[in-house]
């Protein structure tokens, strides 16, 4: 059976497997085949069903039937004991069959992972020409061209930043601040609306205090390169709050080796002339004015308490007291939003010549108010077109803008990416390490996950933080400790 099908949603899948270690796998491709139906072990009130069986001798069988359309089957041999063996035929087969019933490819063809730029880094480290490297990415994984050769070219970018790094004895911090002005359809992320957790600030400031302190403390023998102040909304903290946490930044840690210090300024409505002027007389270098789109119907759906003019004005008022690096984030798929509207974004967008450009692919996150009010949103919830990515890329480079690092995640519809533009120059470093997992990572505040990595040793250690605000001032010492049994153990 071949040809196009006729999609069916809001159904469910049951997914049969006699042998689990392939679960991840099948599963993400199941849900970039079909973004709305839900995947359960049971056959009960499902209307389609994958069969997976592996064999200790002979063929290993996937099936896929529909009442509405029939049976769909793949065969193959190998030792599925091994991952590392037979895991892409795994995936080539689920592929083939998904992509047959629906007629459809995918634009990252059998990819799962969320760091594609690390497998075109490493066949680049092989010794393989460019060219190479994207024809062997291209077939191994069946991607279109157009993905390939732009994997190619972020890692072509990181190679070109990354060698000037000393993994061994740099290290980069990140700070979290949970608090917006208000909490965003789409969003997932651990934040808390500030209106509501004001009196909190104080008491969350003072344990993240003590939390850098002992940061600083701890890693006094490495050179921090990178900061990134993220959340969360920083700027909804007050001028004199923001200027506090800074102050403390530069009291406790050594920042002659600083390359790059962002903060993230990301909602417009939380932005005045007052916190813009803090930042830039810090040792501030790069801001996030993030309108996530410039259309005033989307952003009144999504929740951003905050106009087009809003965006423009800030930025303006960004400029003007200096800031010569400026990223904006755009989300491609938002609700209601179509290939026209999210090319009047971007051509406003263009005309506000931002330093970096980065582009998200809408997620629809299991914690998130899209997915939780989804029969709400069903019907407005497309999700991202690739037609909407090769926009934004035909307009960051029109722009002179090159993409310099790149990531998915398994909640995109269409399995699609995000990412990030810039100029020459100004690429945002922390966004390349927390991509490549090359440097240690300490993170700060509450639901913040660090990141020990082992140079040589081709390991990586977390500790996370509670997510809650509560919880995290009651408990700092413990977040402390997490850290202390981490780095100690370290440099045992």
């Amino acid at each position: 059976m071949s040809g196009p099908k006729t999609r069916i949603c809001n159904t469910m899948i049951a997914l049969l497997e006699n042998d689990l270690r392939y679960d991840y796998d099948i599963r993400t491709l199941l849900q970039a085949f079909f973004e709305n139906e839900k995947i359960t072990p049971s056959v009960e009130g499902a209307r389609m069903v994958m069969k997976v069986q592996f064999q200790e001798q002979g063929e290993h069988q996937i099936t896929f039937c529909s009442p509405e359309q029939g049976q769909y089957r793949r065969s193959f041999t190998g030792n599925y004991r091994d991952k590392m063996e037979l895991r892409n035929t795994v995936k080539q087969a689920v592929y083939d069959i998904l992509s047959e019933y629906t007629g459809r490819i995918l634009p990252w063809g059998t990819l799962t992972g969320i760091r594609p730029v690390k497998i075109v880094s490493g066949l680049l480290e092989q010794g393989m020409t460019p060219e190479q490297a994207t024809e062997t990415f291209q077939r191994t994984y069946g991607t279109t061209r157009q993905k390939a050769e732009i994997s190619l070219k972020v890692a072509q970018k990181e190679q070109e930043i990354l060698h000037t790094l000393d993994y061994e004895n740099q290290y980069s911090l990140y700070i979290g601040i949970p608090f917006c002005p208000s909490t965003c359809l789409y969003c997932s992320f651990t934040s808390y609306p500030i209106a509501r957790y004001r009196d909190r600030v104080e008491a969350y400031l003072q344990a993240l205090f003590r939390e850098m302190e002992y940061a600083a403390r701890a890693m006094k023998e490495k050179h921090l390169i990178s900061i990134y102040i993220g959340g969360g909304t920083p700027t909804s903290l007050s001028a004199d709050q923001l200027q506090r946490l800074i102050a403390h930044v530069e009291k406790n840690f050594c920042l002659s080796h600083l390359r790059e210090f962002t903060v993230e300024a990301g909602r417009p409505d939380s932005i005045t002339a007052d916190k813009l002027k803090v930042l830039y007389d810090s040792p501030v270098t790069r801001i996030s004015i993030n309108p996530q789109t410039m259309q005033e119907k989307t952003l009144r759906l999504i929740g951003r308490a905050h106009s087009v003019e809003q965006v423009k004005q800030s930025y303006f008022m960004a400029r003007e007291i200096g800031f010569s690096n400026i990223n904006m984030d755009l989300i491609m798929g938002l609700p209601g939003e179509n290939d026209a509207d999210v090319r009047a974004t971007l051509e406003e967008i263009s005309r506000l010549e931002p330093d970096n450009l980065t582009i998200h692919s809408l997620a629809i996150k299991r914690a998130a108010k899209l997915n939780i009010q989804k029969e709400e949103y069903l019907n407005i919830a497309r999700g991202a077109t690739d037609e909407m990515l090769r926009e934004a890329d035909r307009t960051a480079q029109a722009m002179g803008m090159a993409p310099y690092y790149l990531y998915r995640q398994k909640n995109i519809p269409g399995n699609f990416e995000n990412i990030g533009y810039a100029l020459d120059g100004k690429e945002g470093i922390y966004n390349i390490l927390i991509m490549e997992e090359k440097q240690t990572i300490l993170a700060l505040g509450a639901g913040a996950s660090s990141k020990y990595v082992f140079p040589g040793e081709n390991r990586i250690e977390r500790t996370e933080n509670v997510k809650d605000v509560d919880l995290y001032i009651e408990r700092i010492e413990e977040m402390i400790e997490r850290k202390r049994n981490m780095l100690e153990g370290e440099r045992r």
